[in-house]
């Protein structure tokens, strides 16, 4: 049966917005799985993705702290559809990424990241998907905000979408939306 993921990272609630985006809020709604890939920065929205998500698998980053890092790993390993994913909010400068995380994470299929608000999908010469979905909040230098939505199935992940955001219209922000 199919398994619809849910791809996010780089929320920083409520510095660099007041909440997800409602189109964001949408998917966590029609997801099976919602994988955050760390810097949450407030606990409340761990508590409401974990009130509104069918089921939520997610890691602290480096903005974590205190009961962030208390209720989450530093790294999360989970199997959906027979496909082994790993969350881990950092993976190192993009130079070298593939080879690195193909080392430090020989027992896994994807592994989706963070950090960098860049968005990132590639695989590596040993066939590790390295996902990361930017920011749906804080585009930082980036054309937009953005999310990623998957599905997984029978041991295949499909349907990779990298998904834009509209600029915001209100909300704090490091630069103009």
């Amino acid at each position: 049966m199919p398994t619809r993921l849910l791809l996010i990272a780089d929320t920083h609630l409520p510095k660099r917005a007041r909440d997800l985006p409602a189109q964001v809020w949408d998917e966590v709604e029609t997801a099976d799985v919602v994988i955050h890939a760390g810097d949450w920065v407030d606990v409340r929205l761990l508590d409401e993705l974990e009130d509104r998500a069918a089921r939520l698998v997610g890691v602290f980053g480096n903005n974590d702290h205190g009961e962030l890092r208390e209720r989450l790993p530093e790294v999360a390993r989970v199997e959906i559809e027979r496909i082994r994913f790993g969350v881990v909010h950092e993976t190192g400068q993009a130079k070298g990424r593939e080879e690195r995380c193909s080392a430090a994470y020989d027992d896994l299929d994807v592994l989706v990241f963070g950090h960098s608000h860049i968005p990132w999908d590639t695989t590596s010469a040993t066939g590790l998907r390295l996902l990361n979905p930017g920011s749906p909040t804080d585009r930082r230098r980036q054309p937009h905000c953005t999310y990623m939505t998957a599905v997984a199935e029978d041991g295949v992940l499909r349907d990779v979408t990298l998904h834009r955001l509209p600029p915001r219209e209100t909300g704090p922000s490091r630069e103009p939306a």
